[in-house]
């Protein structure tokens, strides 16, 4: 069962659960939704809210979903690393990640979660870019995107934290 908290209040480091644990990024509706993982991310103060930024590729499946949608859900599993394996390696547009991994999907509004998470961060999304090589000004991180697929960062304010009791 979740409960609702306020950003402040989440316990543990942020930075440890989107890199070390990974996260699922959500996307879509009660008819249609995808979900990826990432290990890249950020959350904290913007425009006057607790922000959350998400980081996308272009070619990835989620993003059609986002670019639809007013919501997207950042959510958590602790240890589990198999629902990783799977939203990780796998293209929604092929297979059916919901089946696959045994998630159980859960609604808010139009914002789409898993029951199995441990933590939830409800976002609306504020505000979508595609990163700009010109505008990197050490060319260091450029490793990262041979194909040149800079992401997309898209800037969500957390309206909801859900945890488990």
């Amino acid at each position: 069962m979740f409960k609702e908290i306020s950003a402040k209040e989440i316990k543990g480091n942020l930075i440890s659960a989107i890199a070390d644990e990974y996260m699922l990024i959500t996307a879509g509706d009660h008819e249609k939704y995808n979900m990826m993982t990432a290990s890249w991310g950020f959350v904290g103060e913007m425009w006057g809210a607790d922000c959350a930024i998400a980081q996308v590729r272009p070619q990835r499946y989620t993003m059609e979903f986002i670019e639809k949608s007013d919501h997207f859900t950042l959510s958590f599993y602790g240890d589990n690393k198999d629902i990783h394996k799977i939203c990780g390696s796998r293209s929604g547009r092929d297979c059916d990640k919901t089946a696959l991994t045994g998630l159980t999907p859960a609604f808010d509004g139009d914002a789409v979660y898993f029951e199995e998470a441990r933590l939830v961060l409800v976002c609306r999304k504020q505000y979508v870019q595609k990163m700009e090589k010109d505008c990197f000004t050490d060319d260091a991180p450029l490793k990262w995107y041979p194909n040149d697929d800079l992401h997309y960062q898209i800037y969500g304010k957390i309206e909801k934290v859900l945890v488990k009791d």
